[in-house]
């Protein structure tokens, strides 16, 4: 058994959003990376993005989307994100908006460009 301290857990920050590593290949996990994801007031608007594995988001706090026609969610809700469908989140709220989400070990993720990407939150 791993266990990771929220205090200890490394964080990641690119522009509107931080990740916290939670299970991951690093952290004990060889088949499930996990992160908490904070996103800032306001953003939105990012060119999307899609995975080569199925996707879990489970809100926490706050009022998201996940692409701009999508259904809007609060704390509660999940959604799963088919592989290879475009995610573009967007916070709705006036605070800030976390997330849970989960997904297999070892995926892909690709940018709106077609570049190829491995995240280090979940590595």
């Amino acid at each position: 058994m791993q266990v990771i301290h929220a205090a200890d857990a490394p964080r990641f920050r690119l522009p509107g959003v931080e990740f916290t590593g939670l299970a991951a290949p690093s952290r004990g996990s060889a088949g499930l990376c996990t992160w908490r994801l904070t996103v800032d007031a306001g953003h939105g608007g990012d060119a999307p993005h899609t995975l080569d594995r199925d996707e879990i988001f489970m809100v926490i706090s706050g009022t998201v989307q996940l692409s701009p026609d999508g259904d809007k969610l609060g704390p509660g809700d999940a959604v799963v994100v088919q592989a290879g469908e475009p995610i573009a989140l967007t916070n709705l709220g006036d605070g800030p908006a976390e997330l849970y989400v989960a997904i297999t070990a070892g995926f892909t993720g690709y940018l709106a460009d077609g570049t190829a990407i491995q995240p280090p939150w979940a590595q």
